[in-house]
């Protein structure tokens, strides 16, 4: 029961966090759909082109999703480091996995708004265009790869924050890649195959955007995905990134708690 309330605190913490940003959280409602919009344009030269609008939606909510998540998650860690709060929380008989898993449940409620608005916008564009989005209940699968390896990126990311502080940059420059070439907007069979293998390999949002597409594009089953490394390749990768960050934001927390850095900035 004291583990279940730890994590429900979390949780509401997060919540509340959100509800005190509504600003913000409106703000960002309306630019990605808008830098989604853009972004068609300009690959549709100054069109809406309707053969552009659905591929480039799913990526733009991956995009959108894991931007949101993980910066949020990143985020509450370091605030707590810079006001002291993180290191008042391990003085606590409260493991520090119901913290963790606390901020991850906020940060993925979190970051659904934002993620809905670029999908919403999606859909009454190709609705004036005179199409239909298209939906398939095999796309629950990749959309749960697509959670599950975000997860393990933000404990990845959260976990170096612990020892190394000041590494915002990097959460910034990460989204740029994930832009660039992880396949969110421009299909990695489209790259040079040096680049779709590291995406493929590395990238949480990579497979399950390929999976989604090759579902509600070409009509595949998801046992017989012709683009990406199949079916097993995307169960697999997001349980190895979030396993990873598992042992990696473990490792660094014990050497933050050896040094007694945890509260320094």
């Amino acid at each position: 029961m004291t583990f279940a309330r730890g994590i429900a605190a979390e949780v509401g913490k997060g919540l509340l966090n959100l509800a005190a940003g509504w600003r913000e959280g409106l703000i960002q409602m309306i630019t990605f759909p808008l830098f989604y919009l853009l972004v068609v344009l300009f690959m549709g030269r100054g069109q809406l082109r309707t053969e552009l609008l659905l591929p480039v939606l799913l990526g733009m909510v991956a995009l959108t999703f894991i931007h949101e998540q993980v910066n949020r998650m990143f985020w509450s860690y370091l605030g707590d480091i810079q006001s002291g709060v993180l290191e008042q929380t391990y003085l606590t008989p409260l493991p520090s996995a119901a913290s963790l898993l606390g901020r991850q449940i906020a940060a993925v409620i979190s970051a659904l708004p934002t993620a809905l608005a670029v999908l919403a916008t999606g859909a009454v564009a190709i609705t004036i265009q005179g199409g239909q989005l298209p939906f398939d209940v095999q796309v629950i699968v990749p959309l749960a790869a697509i959670a599950l390896g975000t997860c393990g990126l933000a404990l990845i990311l959260c976990g170096l924050t612990l020892v190394f502080k000041r590494i915002e940059i990097i959460t910034q420059l990460s989204v740029a890649v994930y832009a660039i070439v992880g396949g969110t907007l421009v299909p990695l069979a489209a790259m040079p195959d040096p680049f779709a293998f590291i995406s493929r390999l590395l990238v949480p949002v990579a497979p399950g955007v390929e999976a989604m597409r090759d579902i509600l594009l070409g009509g595949h089953p998801l046992t017989a995905l012709p683009t990406g490394w199949g079916l097993g390749w995307l169960l697999l990768q997001p349980v190895l990134i979030t396993a990873a960050g598992v042992v990696l934001f473990i490792r660094l927390e014990h050497l933050a708690k050896r040094r007694g850095t945890l509260g320094r900035y």
